[in-house]
Parts: structure tokens; C-alpha cells; sequence
């Protein structure tokens, strides 16, 4: 395995794995305690919309991705207060709407269908050097953004009623969280594609969270779970020849699984000395 890292795009590799658990440890585990996952998901796969539209614009899919995510996070941040019983309906029509206008700009795009394989999917060994670069900027920035709002993002993800009432900017720090999510999303197309990003972003933070008392402590517990399922998941990827971005979430789950059978029989076992007591 060691021979392995003679080759850069496999040191590349495992910096945009390290570099994208900064991420989804830090976002994730918002995402996680505020119940965004369905969130997170619409705007995943949307995504593929501003791709289908950078191919036919000629222009950068993965630009394409990053603007039409964007849109789509502000649109649902101007609808969400309207649709709240219907908030499932509307992430559901931008989840299968951003999907089939990718498809149709696909289709429109004259030329050579393009490989979406990589997009749907994702491939971290092929991972460029300005993907780095933009990783490592969100990376710091989405570090520095919570270390500074830490405390009032901390009151809206367990009591935004509370937080409103505090006379705290709650819309406008949700709709920070949003934009925060879309591009995420975009740099994590590269890791684990547009299919698999939604379980990278909260797989860490399920894990960590029987683990952590606190917010704080669920971010960094999930930092370093996800820079072990990338790392491992790059790793075996390279050994077994088989894609790497299905194999990180494949060791995710199965760490996940393993956790939740963990503490339901730890539960069931403290339930049963709680009643041998008696």
C-alpha cells in the first residue's frame, strides 16, 4: 500500500478526502441536528442541473453546478416559511426537478454526450490540483465561519424558536447555512458524486453522535470518522481496483450499522441491570 503514494493522484486523493471531512464534519453534523438531511438532499441533486446547463452553455459543469445550487438554496430559503406543510412536496419537486433539467440540457447539448460517470458517482482519484485549492479555501472558511458564529449557530440548531426570539438573525443565518450546504455539495461532486454526497455530509455525524455531548464535540468526533471512511475507502479502492466513492459510503454504512446495533443492545443491556435491580 505504501508504494501507492509514489504516484500524486493518490496523494491527491487522500488530501481532497482529508480536506472534504473538514467539510462534512462541520456541515454534516449541523445538517444532522437541525433535520436538514431532505434539505441537503434537494439541493445535492440539483446539482445536476447546473451541470446539464454548463455543458450547454460550453461553460465549466462544476461552475454550472455551484451557481444553479446556489439559486436553488435561495429559492428554498424565500419558500420555506410559505410552504411549511408542504416543505416535503417542495424539496421533493427541486430534487426531481434540478434532475430532469440536467437531463434536458444534456439532451440539448449538440456534440459528444459528455461522461457523467464521474459526476453521478464520483472518482476522488481524479481529483486536479485547483479542486484542491478550492477545498482548501472552503475548508478554512467553513472552519472560520462557525468558530466565529459557533455560539449563536449552536442556539438555532437545538431551539430556533428560542434563537428567534433571542432577537438572533435567524433567517439570515439559515440562509447562510443553505449556501454553505450548495457548495459543499459542488466540491464533494469530485469525492463521492451527485448519487452518494447526501450520506457522506450525515453519515459522520450519525456515527458521531452517541459519542458526543455537544454540538463542538459531534463536529470533530465526525471530522475524524469521515477522514477515516476517505482515507480507508481511497485505500481500498486502490487495492481491489472498484470505484471509490461507492466504497466510502459502503464502509460508512457499515460502520454506522455496526454503531446503531452497538448502542441499541449497550441500551438494552443497561435496561435489563436497571430492572434486575429491582
Amino acid at each position: 500500500m505504501i508504494e501507492a503514494f509514489a504516484f500524486e493522484f493518490f496523494r491527491s486523493a487522500i488530501i481532497a478526502g482529508l480536506l472534504a471531512s473538514v467539510i462534512c464534519g462541520i456541515i454534516g453534523s449541523y445538517v444532522y441536528v437541525r433535520h436538514m438531511i431532505s434539505v441537503a438532499g434537494g439541493i445535492s441533486h440539483a446539482a445536476f442541473g447546473g451541470i446539464g446547463l454548463g455543458y450547454l452553455l460550453g461553460a465549466d459543469p462544476l461552475a454550472g453546478a455551484l451557481w444553479f445550487t446556489l439559486g436553488v438554496a435561495a429559492l428554498i430559503w424565500g419558500l420555506v416559511e410559505r410552504a411549511k406543510e408542504h416543505i416535503d412536496t417542495l424539496i421533493g419537486a427541486f430534487w426531481a426537478g434540478g434532475m430532469a433539467f440536467g437531463i434536458l440540457c444534456l439532451s440539448l447539448t449538440p456534440g459528444y454526450t459528455p461522461d457523467l460517470f464521474s459526476y453521478l458517482f464520483g472518482n476522488i482519484l481524479l481529483v486536479a490540483p485547483g479542486h484542491l485549492v478550492m477545498m482548501t479555501l472552503l475548508g478554512a472558511f467553513v472552519l472560520l465561519l462557525f468558530l466565529i458564529f459557533y455560539p449563536v449557530l449552536q442556539a438555532l440548531a437545538f431551539d430556533a424558536e428560542y434563537a428567534g426570539i433571542s432577537n438572533l438573525p435567524v433567517r439570515g443565518l439559515h440562509l447562510m447555512i443553505l449556501a454553505l450546504i450548495a457548495v459543499s455539495v459542488v466540491v464533494l461532486i469530485q469525492v463521492v458524486g451527485i448519487i452518494l454526497v447526501i450520506a457522506l455530509l450525515t453519515l459522520p455525524a450519525a456515527i458521531a453522535r452517541p459519542f458526543s455531548k455537544t454540538l463542538r464535540g459531534m463536529m470533530i468526533g465526525a471530522t475524524l470518522i469521515s477522514m477515516f471512511l476517505t482515507t480507508c475507502g481511497i485505500f481500498l479502492s486502490w487495492i481491489f481496483d472498484i470505484p471509490s466513492g461507492s466504497t466510502i459510503i459502503l464502509l460508512g454504512v457499515t460502520v454506522y450499522l455496526l454503531v446503531l446495533g452497538g448502542s441499541n443492545i449497550s441500551r438494552s443491556y443497561m435496561k435489563d441491570i436497571q430492572n434486575s435491580d429491582f
